[in-house]
């Protein structure tokens, strides 16, 4: 059975802004979390100086979103000082935390910052020492009492365990590029993972191998008591680049995202396009779940 992510007509939700110095280059790669009716984005975006930055929307449908004028979240230490780039958001004891891409020198690690309203943060500083590092997402709740999050020591997707959420170890490799298929080349988390009956239901991106690597989209199943057991992966994406805004820009032929929400008896997925835009695409979550029990 093969899953298709449906591209929304109103595409992209969000481009450049012209006289914002700090995104009239790039936005993409938002975090999105829909939390009592409100649906937050976090998104990376670049401009003049092109150091990454995170920008707020907010949107009461998933669709129509109303952004601040400035950034919420700048680099503000050596460890950032290349940027902040690509956050993922879970909530976590009345909070929410972002874990997002600490970029300086030398150094590409896992950071994490929490806060109650997107504004005020409390940053944790790095949370997992190893360079380079990447994409990190927490999973909604403890599984047999610990905390646990997704990571990238690449090309692999990796676990890693924690009492506290601010120390981390354990690490355990769960899923690894497969030779011949559209993620031949490296592999990494989207946002949060979703539980469901059938499993944990996580988005996940896959590079292709070729003169110019290919960013897709693909969904896995994992084992509600063992994460670190898939159940389940896609033979093909379910999100390709093929629209014109999707294969050429900052970075062409790349759909990348860091945010699955359900909504609606739907599964709504933000990604970046080409590192230009902003973008949602959706699938039922009957289609979804008949994929996963056959």
């Amino acid at each position: 059975m093969e899953l298709k992510l449906r591209r929304h007509p109103l595409n992209p939700l969000l481009s450049p802004v012209f006289n914002h110095s700090w995104e009239n280059k790039y936005v993409f790669n938002p975090a999105v979390i829909k939390d009592n009716g409100l649906f937050h984005m976090l998104y990376r975006a670049q401009g003049e100086d092109m150091v990454s930055r995170f920008g707020y929307a907010v949107s009461s449908d998933g669709i129509h979103f109303n952004r601040l004028e400035k950034p919420v979240f700048s680099p503000a230490n050596r460890d950032e000082l290349y940027g902040v780039e690509d956050p993922r958001i879970t909530k976590m004891n009345d909070e929410y935390y972002i874990q997002y891409t600490a970029y300086a020198p030398g150094s590409i690690r896992i950071a994490q910052a929490h806060t109650k309203n997107f504004i005020i943060w409390e940053r944790d500083g790095i949370i997992i020492p190893e360079s380079p590092n990447k994409d990190a997402a927490l999973f909604p709740e403890k599984t047999n009492g610990k905390y646990v999050m997704f990571h990238r020591l690449e090309p692999d997707l990796w676990l890693a365990f924690s009492d506290d959420l601010i120390h981390w170890g354990d690490y355990r490799k769960i899923a690894s590029p497969r030779e011949g298929y559209w993620d031949n080349e490296k592999i990494g988390i989207a946002g949060s993972p979703i539980k469901k009956e059938y499993g944990w239901l996580v988005l996940y991106h896959g590079v292709e191998k070729g003169p110019r690597l290919t960013y897709r989209l693909g969904f896995m199943v994992l084992d509600k008591d063992d994460p670190g057991k898939v159940l389940k992966r896609t033979e093909g994406p379910v999100l390709e680049p093929k629209e014109e805004w999707e294969v050429f820009g900052g970075v062409p032929t790349v759909v990348f995202s860091d945010a699955i929400v359900e909504h609606d008896e739907q599964f709504y997925v933000y990604y970046g396009a080409a590192d230009n835009h902003i973008a949602l695409a959706t699938i039922e979550t009957q289609e979804v779940k008949k994929w996963a029990e056959s």
